[in-house]
């Protein structure tokens, strides 16, 4: 058990590693309180609208869409720590502007709108930044591990913070959940500073005079000619659009459909990241590219589950779902990021993972709205399970599409266990 353990987060013996991780779990946990606390504000202020929700959802993410490909060539072009402070140094300072609105009484449903859109900046430069960032933090050996502790380190902030955020608001109301929520991003600020330069691994990189020359429409043709990125890209797009959206349908389904309050509504955010967590730690033993079939797979089990959430009668059931849908979204969308980051050459990996963050991030203005029109026209539960379905089609395609491409079979083997393989020709 301790080798285990040694293995599982061997990339935190890296003093750069090491403060990266925890300055954004510090800010990340509330980066997650004031996400619960800015939904349940804008149904108090809306009158509890689903549509209301899916506007701020789609404001917070359509800087996502119109900024991320032009960081991605920041992050190719420009120091990504410099980057990073830049881009969270800006998020505190909004942070604390609208703590300031909540705790005063003085805010009013367009100031959530405008705040949203605002952070949606902020995180349209940083998340791109970041994603790339890691590889110069542990190198290309340890970077499966140190991808899979950011997710582990993502979903430990969204077992705690929700939780918290839901006693806190019940408690104190909203107000000081955004305060600390605003104290707490000051930790990556610290952390990023204290960084050693030259302990990064930028000997990858092309020279200085080459990164100058970095174009959006390099990186674009450069996808393009991948059919091993481009179908992973495709497929979260579609996921990205019509499943990964809780945020937005777990606050409509709690509030609307079960009656519950705010801890109960933290509940369901919770048991979500507790699976979540679960399949972040999964893959912290990788130390290779992952294969296709267990992206695919993956995305299969998360359209199935998150369906199954959305057909589900009952509260206790849909909190038992939500562990294993959680589980296969994370799984999955971890699994997919390893296999871009660890397929795709350095000099185009700022402009590459920006894209990424653009089809997984970028596609929640466009699905946002309809599935909050969704919710509020055929109810919470529909929302979910219609989304699910979309993603469940999406990824059988793309599992018969790769099967057609590389003339593999899927085989069904029933003992010891029923298991789905792939026969690949030269097997045959």
């Amino acid at each position: 058990m301790q080798a285990k353990l040694s293995t599982m987060f061997q990339s935190l013996r890296v003093r750069n590693y090491r403060l990266f991780a925890t300055g954004q779990l510090i800010k990340l946990i509330g980066v997650w309180m004031m996400f619960i606390a800015q939904d349940w504000l804008v149904l108090d202020l809306s009158g509890n609208s689903a549509t209301a929700l899916g506007v701020v959802t789609a404001l917070q993410f359509t800087p996502v869409l119109l900024l991320t490909l032009l960081s991605g060539r920041l992050a190719d072009r420009y120091d990504k720590r410099l980057l990073l402070f830049i881009a969270n140094a800006f998020w505190t300072v909004l942070a604390l502007m609208m703590s300031v609105l909540v705790i005063t009484g003085l805010v009013q449903l367009w100031h959530v709108f405008a705040f949203a859109a605002l952070l949606g900046v902020a995180n349209a430069v940083e998340t791109p930044v970041r994603q790339a960032f890691v590889s110069e933090l542990v190198g290309v050996p340890l970077l499966p591990n140190a991808l899979s502790l950011n997710s582990a380190t993502f979903n430990s902030a969204r077992i705690i913070g929700p939780a918290v955020a839901g006693l806190a608001i019940a408690a104190f109301d909203v107000g000081p959940v955004f305060l600390f929520s605003a104290l707490s991003s000051i930790a990556p600020l610290v952390n990023v500073v204290r960084m050693r330069t030259a302990e990064l691994y930028r000997k990858d990189l092309p020279p200085a005079g080459e990164r100058d020359q970095a174009r959006v429409v390099d990186g674009l043709r450069y996808v393009w000619r991948r059919p091993d990125i481009l179908l992973l890209m495709a497929l979260m797009s579609v996921t990205g659009m019509s499943l990964f959206n809780f945020q937005l349908t777990l606050a409509a389904l709690a509030k609307t459909v079960f009656n519950t309050g705010a801890a109960s509504f933290g509940l369901f955010s919770t048991a979500l990241a507790v699976g979540a967590l679960i399949g972040a730690l999964a893959g912290t033993g990788r130390r290779s590219r992952p294969s296709v079939w267990l992206v695919l797979g993956a995305a299969i089990g998360s359209a199935t589950f998150g369906t199954l959430v959305g057909l589900a009668p009952a509260y206790w059931l849909v909190v038992a779902l939500l562990l294993p849908a959680g589980f296969f979204m994370v799984f999955f969308a971890q699994a997919a990021n390893q296999r871009v980051q660890l397929g795709v050459d350095a000099a185009f990996r700022g402009r590459v993972m920006a894209l990424w963050v653009l089809v997984f991030l970028g596609t929640n203005p466009v699905g946002a709205p309809v599935i909050g029109w969704v919710a509020e026209t055929f109810g919470a539960g529909a929302s979910i399970w219609i989304g699910g379905l979309i993603s469940l089609a999406a990824a059988l395609l793309a599992l018969t599409w790769q099967l057609r491409r590389s003339g593999a079979r899927l085989r069904l083997r029933m003992l010891p266990m029923p298991r789905f393989y792939v026969v690949s020709p030269r097997a045959e």
